[in-house]
């Protein structure tokens, strides 16, 4: 993708940041010190590149699993709206790609489990969290569960439009399941 930079590498994968993620967090960065000084806009910087660890995290469930299946994976791209893992191709076996689609948010679950055991987070307390004044680990918690969520809307080609391709590609085969789970993802582009 046009307008990233390569910014490191796990096992053989570059992780490239798109430039507007730059400007995502000078923006924070400023507007948080001029609101808050100092302080303010390190708490948030700190929070939003903790986010973007577990995207990329998530990515790498999408990565790992691909790989299993002998899927390579040459780079994941980091931008404001989220991670995105190229592949060089998609799995030809539907249950394939549906362990590939769903090792992304299973690692996002693992996130919020580990924050739930190891820093106490309650998950009661997530529905209703009141965002400003929640702790960091419960922030986290709560973000990691709602990228689970949103993660799972069956729009192809998020997540759980490739959940929902691959369970129709069992039933009808390959195409007709890609142009079914195609307008469905039209369909919640359109309530979007």
């Amino acid at each position: 993708m046009g307008w990233s930079l390569t910014i490191g590498q796990i096992a053989g994968t570059s992780i490239r940041l798109h430039f507007t993620f730059l400007l995502l967090l000078a923006w924070i960065g400023i507007a948080d010190y001029l609101a808050g000084g100092a302080a303010a806009a390190a708490a948030s910087l700190v929070f939003i590149l903790l986010i973007f660890a577990c995207v990329t995290a998530h990515e790498f469930g999408h990565i790992f699993m691909a790989r299993h299946f002998g899927v390579k994976t040459p780079e994941v791209i980091l931008s404001p709206i989220g991670g995105m893992a190229n592949m060089e191709r998609i799995p030809e076996a539907p249950r394939q790609e549906l362990l590939i689609a769903l090792a992304g948010p299973a690692v996002n679950v693992v996130i919020l489990l580990l924050l739930v055991i190891f820093a106490g987070v309650s998950l009661a307390s997530l529905p209703g969290l009141d965002f400003v004044a929640a702790d960091l680990a419960s922030r986290l918690a709560y973000i990691n569960g709602m990228l689970v969520l949103f993660n799972l809307i069956p729009a192809f080609p998020m997540d759980g439009g490739r959940v929902l391709r691959a369970l129709l590609s069992m039933a009808m085969g390959p195409d007709r399941a890609t142009q079914l789970a195609a307008r469905i993802g039209q369909s919640f582009a359109f309530l979007f």
